[in-house]
């Protein structure tokens, strides 16, 4: 690391890089706008020409930005380019997260980047082109400062979660949920409602204090859930695992999640 990682940095990184997450989300409909071919990577995940378009206008940024940083981007590990991670701190980029929604015409896809740093998503942007929002969250690990916020259509509100009513308000996936398990998960609280919704904006949700709840039983990888985690705990939230563990990161070669609960607090 060249440079410490003050909330003063962070916010001038987040003023960078929201311009740079809008341009990928445009270049993504325009994409979607003209036509494009569906391949399946080698895990059967679809892939298309967004996600590598929108993941170089990303990756570009990010070099000049921050040189000494590296960079874990999902279609270049997808490709066997996994950067060394000796250091504390390290990039992800998932510049088409919910592929599938992306696909079939709706709207739940999104833009991701984040900030590791020792283990713990520091800074997130979540992007959804589609929906013309943008949540920004990102901490200060030495003094705790953080700034969490949503834009829509130009305009900002900051976000936090919400203190946890009676009847708690839960977030799914749609493409990936795992009934079973969530519902004897969610058998020892009374749920008020469910919100069904695609990619990173189930952190969201929880982030701005519209859900309380995301359990996440199937799997993840880091580019999946880095961005969010970041909003989400910039807004006062967390995501760890069942027995209250912190989601750990740098998880190399593979990348990927165990089960999860984002949460809002208690």
């Amino acid at each position: 690391m060249t440079e410490k990682l003050s909330f003063d940095v962070l916010a001038s990184w987040a003023d960078n890089l929201v311009p740079v997450a809008e341009k990928a989300g445009q270049a993504i409909l325009e994409v979607r706008s003209r036509g494009f071919d569906v391949l399946k990577k080698d895990d059967a995940s679809p892939v298309t020409e967004a996600d590598r378009i929108a993941e170089g206008i990303v990756v570009a940024e990010l070099e000049r930005l921050a040189p000494s940083i590296p960079i874990v981007a999902e279609e270049r590990v997808a490709g066997g380019e996994v950067p060394d991670l000796k250091g504390d701190s390290f990039w992800l980029v998932d510049a088409l997260d919910g592929t599938k929604e992306f696909i079939k015409n709706g709207t739940d896809f999104t833009v991701n980047i984040a900030l590791v740093y020792n283990g713990v998503p520091v800074f997130g942007i979540v992007h959804a082109p589609a929906r013309e929002e943008t949540f920004v969250g990102f901490v200060d690990s030495e003094t705790g400062q953080r700034k969490a916020e949503v834009s829509r259509k130009g305009e900002s509100k900051a976000i936090s979660v919400r203190a946890r009513p009676e009847q708690v308000i839960v977030a799914g996936s749609r493409s990936h949920e795992v009934a079973d398990e969530m519902d004897a998960f969610l058998s020892k609280y009374q749920v008020g409602d469910r919100i069904v919704i695609g990619s990173s904006l189930k952190f969201c949700l929880v982030a701005e204090g519209k859900a309380d709840f995301y359990p996440r039983f199937g799997p993840t990888c880091e580019w999946d859930t880095g961005a969010g985690h970041a909003v989400l705990r910039a807004a006062g939230g967390r995501v760890h695992d069942f027995d209250g563990a912190e989601m750990p990161y740098k998880k190399a070669p593979t990348f990927l999640n165990g089960r999860f609960l984002a949460d809002g607090g208690p």
